[in-house]
């Protein structure tokens, strides 16, 4: 998130006429700043700050999107599972 100038001073133009100590502005100013953050491409950093931000718009839902949200990473961790589950089998038919 960084310091409070910072943001402010990148997004002057949409912050106009807000107190800059809100909250809220802080929030949208926030906001902004991953709207336009430009994440390395096709890198481990770039998959995991995707995760990070999956993960922690799943923890302010509630409801039916939150239920959505747990459902998609069980069918991750299931295929995941998986995975694991015949690469496993195919070892050890190999050495035994």
């Amino acid at each position: 998130m960084g310091d409070s100038k910072d943001e402010n001073e990148k997004f002057q133009e949409e912050l106009i006429g807000l107190d800059p100590h809100d909250p809220e502005t802080k929030a949208f100013a926030d906001h902004l700043d991953k709207m336009k953050r430009q994440r390395p491409g096709f890198t481990v950093e770039g998959y995991l700050d995707g995760v990070q931000d999956f993960a922690d718009s799943a923890n302010r839902t509630t409801g039916h999107q939150r239920l959505v949200a747990v459902i998609i990473v069980g069918l991750i961790l299931l295929g995941v599972l998986l995975t694991i589950w015949f690469a496993l089998g195919d070892i050890l038919a190999i050495i035994f």
